[in-house]
């Protein structure tokens, strides 16, 4: 399958580049099992879904990630922490005129805050911070908002580019799991009344999740990696619900891939797991927990564009997406939302 297949034409001005007023003010286009579109509000979801059906939703938080800094030679850097390895080491992308090398100095803040680089690991920079880093990303740190808003963060993302149920000690993401953001507490709990479960899983989501794919042929792509856990409890949900005959939902594609990492690491029958992913679902995956998925509208030929294909076909998705383009959905992190159901073959 070619890179372009995954291709559409998509008017600049139907990026959302802010967030609605409300959470659970946006669209909601649900494909069918068939394959066929049906436009709604989100806040149909109440209807959509079964009493008895479970939620699988990623509880990460959000680090304010990217820090402005200079060199000891005054030259401007940006680092972007992506991982942490401890209190004090982080591997980070780093902007700046000339690639730091081993050894080299940063200076973070009005406090300087020295940020030293002692190597790399792959396309990441090893750099080891003087202060506690947590405590220099809330003194100093910009949530990392995606670079397709093209703008800098603002007030209203510090509230509106974190999910309502994000567990505060799970502080390690450098992207939204955006398909959580349209859920208020009024819905949760709207969804709750009706019977509706919900579980949470973690997966920390990382700055590759916005690199193009630079393979003309898909199956050459090799995903960036990124760390997860699917707990016993959640395990415990998915198994029960299946066991009754209703439908787990995956709210967005990074808890898709959580779940469906710890699945393909048991053989293919899910199981409690954490680690490193590097799972790669696309068209010709055979999903072994997810139903249907929530998610936004994405990319054009973006790996996420790919993952929600796999679940319905590539064929249906890109007839939605036109549909979304025509009727002037809004797309991407703050954009409006999809219902996809597993196709029937």
């Amino acid at each position: 399958m070619q890179l372009s297949d995954f291709n559409f034409n998509l008017p600049d001005e139907l990026i959302a580049r802010y967030p609605l007023a409300s959470r659970s003010a946006s669209r909601l286009l649900h494909l069918d099992a068939q394959g066929q579109y049906h436009d709604h509000q989100f806040t149909d979801l109440l209807n959509l879904l079964e009493a008895g059906d479970l939620l699988v939703l990623n509880d990460t938080k959000v680090m304010k990630a990217r820090l402005k800094g200079k060199r000891a030679t005054g030259g401007a850097v940006e680092v972007l922490v992506e991982r942490l390895q401890d209190q004090f080491i982080a591997h980070c992308h780093i902007k700046a005129s000339n690639s730091p090398k081993a050894g080299a100095e940063l200076f973070i803040g009005p406090d300087a805050v020295k940020v030293t680089v002692q190597g790399r690991h792959e396309n990441l920079f090893i750099v080891e911070f003087s202060q506690p880093i947590l405590d220099v990303l809330d003194a100093y740190g910009q949530l990392p908002i995606p670079p397709y808003f093209n703008r800098e963060a603002e007030a209203i993302d510090t509230e509106r580019y974190q999910t309502v149920f994000n567990d505060p000690t799970k502080l390690a993401s450098v992207a939204a799991p955006t398909a959580s953001l349209h859920f208020d507490e009024a819905l949760l709990q709207q969804l709750a009344d009706k019977g509706i479960q919900k579980t949470f899983v973690t997966l920390h989501v990382g700055a590759g999740t916005f690199l193009p794919v630079r393979t003309d042929d898909i199956a050459n792509h090799i995903m960036h990696s990124e760390w997860c856990e699917v707990s016993e409890a959640a395990v415990a949900l998915i198994r029960e619900t299946k066991a009754r005959g209703n439908k787990v939902i995956s709210v967005g594609t990074t808890a898709t891939r959580a779940v469906e990492s710890a699945a393909q690491a048991h053989a293919g029958k899910l199981a409690a797991w954490s680690g490193d992913t590097q799972i790669f679902i696309y068209p010709g995956y055979q999903f072994k927990v997810v139903d249907r998925l929530i998610t936004n509208f994405h990319l054009p030929e973006s790996t996420l564009l790919m993952l929600v294909s796999a679940l319905s076909s590539r064929e249906n998705v890109m007839q939605a997406y036109q549909h979304a383009v025509a009727e002037r959905y809004r797309f991407f992190s703050y954009g409006d939302a999809m219902l996809i159901d597993q196709a029937q073959t």
